[in-house]
């Protein structure tokens, strides 16, 4: 199967789908894999590099699209991007579609066949793709909240950890999963008061066991989030249905109750954001603030660390991208229920509830969708 990596151009997005080494185990297998020119540059590999590894260097997108059967990307695909998708193409990325309409209409109009790392699972129900970028996010938040806390960022002026004698600052994450879990092993590592609300208390009782009485565990009701964000100094969103808009915990009502200076972190921001007051921003102007409330809201934070992340992600896809490659997207997702959850649009078909339901179209059942092409 005909393998194409173009070079990603969301805002500030240094990541790419695949790796030289990656692409040396595609080539091996035999697959033969276009990379557009210069699309790994910001994890430090070179077209030399790609092409040792046994890719065509292409000199556009275009050429790469007209090539490929499969697409291997990080972000979702741009509006010029969407527009080189055709029917008998396979897009696998992360997609996000819930809180995007017109990424939705463009791919359904696509023709295309559009798998979203973010909502394969595994055996256990959990989210396999995603989980090493929210790894990345989560422990980014607290580099990010720390930072922006600094007088200098619109910040109270408070340092994370504290020093003796001075008491720390005030950490909420909401939500205990993925991004969750590495939010407070890095808060906590800082010397931040951190405390974690949840719904789930069986995700509760593993932090408490975790991290013992370093954190508080809070079970997630109204009054016991209102309580815990209005006394917190920073604020990490860490709350993820699969598929599906992140829910708003956080009203704009309650910014105006909370202390001037705080900052919020929406790590759910890709999923449309869990503050009510959240809107996408971009690494080089990360935040804004709404009644004296710092929020950053980047909506590709792994972004900052592309080599990092590349990596961290090519681990987890690689095995999919050459079932994809080896057995083709039809016998392959028929086959593995889990993977075939990752299908979001096909044929013109809206597969994912969430996102159907999100956008108002009719929800199509994936196999029905397979078959349809």
């Amino acid at each position: 199967m005909n393998i194409g990596i173009p070079k990603e151009i969301k805002n500030a997005e240094r990541r790419v789908g695949l790796t030289p080494e990656s692409v040396g185990e595609l080539t091996r297998a035999g697959h033969p894999v276009f990379v557009e020119t210069g699309a790994g540059r910001g994890v430090g590999a070179t077209d030399e590099a790609y092409q040792a590894a046994g890719a065509r260097i292409e000199p556009t997108a275009e050429a790469v699209f007209g090539e490929a059967e499969l697409i291997v990307k990080v972000k979702e695909p741009q509006p010029r991007e969407r527009a080189l998708l055709r029917p008998g193409h396979i897009l696998f990325t992360y997609l996000h579609l819930a809180p995007d309409p017109d990424q939705t209409r463009d791919l359904v109009a696509s023709g295309a066949v559009c798998i979203a790392y973010e909502t394969v699972t595994n055996e256990a129900g959990r989210l396999p793709l995603l989980a090493p970028m929210s790894q990345v996010a989560g422990r980014m938040s607290i580099q990010a909240g720390a930072t922006s806390l600094e007088s200098a960022r619109g910040g109270a002026g408070l340092l994370l950890g504290g020093v003796p004698g001075v008491a720390p600052a005030r950490v909420a994450v909401l939500g205990g999963g993925v991004v969750g879990t590495n939010a407070i092993q890095m808060a906590l590592g800082l010397g931040a008061d951190v405390t974690v609300l949840d719904r789930d208390l069986a995700t509760l009782e593993r932090l408490s066991q975790r991290y013992g009485p370093a954190l508080r565990t809070l079970f997630s009701t109204r009054s016991a989030l209102e309580e815990t964000v209005l006394d917190a100094d920073l604020v990490i969103g860490a709350v993820l249905i699969k598929g599906a808009a992140a829910p708003h915990l956080v009203s704009t009502a309650m910014l105006r109750h909370m202390r001037p200076g705080s900052v919020l972190v929406d790590v759910a921001i890709d999923q449309g954001g869990c503050f009510e007051s959240s809107r996408p921003t971009t690494h080089e102007d990360p935040t804004y603030q709404v009644d004296g409330i710092v929020h950053y809201c980047v909506a590709n934070m792994p972004g900052a660390v592309p080599k990092t992340s590349t990596h961290a992600l090519n681990h987890a896809t690689l095995p999919y991208v050459l079932r994809l490659a080896e057995d083709g997207v039809r016998q392959t997702l028929l086959e593995d229920p889990h993977f075939r959850n990752g299908l979001n649009v096909a044929h013109g078909h809206v597969t994912e509830p969430s996102v159907a339901h999100a956008h108002g179209y009719d929800h199509v059942d994936p196999i029905l969708a397979l078959e349809s092409g």
